[in-house]
């Protein structure tokens, strides 16, 4: 299997399976002497973490991260960074009655056709288990950026939708990541009963970046908003990604889009301005619903443990850009 492994000059490659011994992250490229928390990590950790509220899956990890190489006396080595965390409550037997047979939407019938074996137990290596590796990979590359801020946050569920954007970053994202308490109890509720029913849901994470570096991105092919794409469309569920108001600004005339450079979202022609970036995701319904999502242990919605996942996807991407400007910026006069 290849395709494991994101970056250039930042790169990032996960490894492990949903139930298997450990998961994991190997992180190359990330420049020495940056001082490493790892009660910061663990908090990251802990954002995603699964188990920690009524609509989360029933699944429970502590997520203790264990850095194995590339940090000493708590600073980055520059060598690469070795991270794992270690599966504690597999019940593999659940899935015993998936063996046998494909859950639509999911890459249980692609991985067989491709492979011709695979890992039935929880997704093995397609599960959404695997992200903590990214939010892992995130936190290294957030050292990398200190006077950038990422926040993202629930827009959407089903029907539900925020009255109104976060006036800044600092605003709480209540219990499920959403910065509007009736919107958050209405989601609740409803993801509460789709649970008992074994019915899902989907949505959309808005994600603004702010204090970002000018000169990010490459004009052609590497363009910033291309890598983004990439990186977000390799999360699992997301269906697709707009930069700013993406569809409804292809309706607009050029002479309104031209007024206000908001609607350029934080970059023009491939690469960062320094305003705030804007990026929108679509994340579908899970798949795995009625008798099939009582075989094992899924959540109903994965918007509200995707959030930190978009933010580390977001930071690795500028990261990997950031190294990539600073080494062509150190040959201009």
């Amino acid at each position: 299997m290849s395709g494991n492994s994101f970056g250039q000059l930042f790169r990032v490659t996960t490894f492990g399976e949903s139930h298997g011994e450990a998961l994991g992250v190997i992180i190359d490229g990330m420049p020495a002497g940056l001082t490493v928390n790892l009660d910061d990590l663990k908090k990251e950790l802990l954002r995603r973490a699964p188990g920690q509220h009524a609509v989360h899956t029933s699944r429970k990890e502590d997520d203790v991260p264990e850095i194995l190489s590339g940090v000493f006396e708590g600073k980055t080595l520059g060598t690469p960074i070795t991270v794992i965390v270690r599966n504690t409550n597999q019940r593999s037997a659940d899935y015993e009655p998936l063996k046998d047979s494909y859950r639509p939407g999911h890459a249980d019938k692609t991985t067989m056709m491709k492979y011709g074996y695979r890992d039935h137990r929880g997704g093995g290596r397609a599960s959404g288990r695997e992200t903590l590796a990214r939010v892992i990979g995130g936190y290294f590359a957030g050292l990398i950026l200190p006077k950038a801020s990422f926040y993202a946050y629930i827009e959407q569920v089903g029907q539900f939708k925020l009255s109104s954007k976060p006036a800044d970053h600092s605003v709480s994202r209540g219990e499920i990541n959403i910065p509007e308490k009736k919107m958050s109890d209405e989601v609740i509720a409803f993801l509460s009963e789709c649970k008992t029913k074994g019915e899902s849901a989907g949505g959309i994470v808005a994600l603004s970046i702010q204090g970002s570096p000018t000169g990010l991105g490459e004009p052609v092919f590497d363009k910033l908003k291309a890598d983004f794409a990439k990186a977000m469309l390799s999360l699992p569920a997301c269906i697709g990604m707009s930069v700013g108001d993406g569809f409804e600004l292809a309706l607009k005339p050029g002479s309104e889009i031209s007024k206000d450079s908001k609607n350029f979202a934080g970059m023009e022609g491939g690469i960062s301005n320094g305003e705030e970036i804007v990026l929108k995701l679509a994340f579908k319904a899970p798949s795995t619903i009625g008798d099939k999502a009582k075989a094992g242990r899924h959540d109903p919605c994965i918007l509200p443990r995707v959030v930190p996942v978009v933010e580390a996807m977001a930071k690795i991407v500028m990261a990997d850009h950031y190294l990539r400007q600073a080494a062509y910026s150190s040959f201009l006069p």
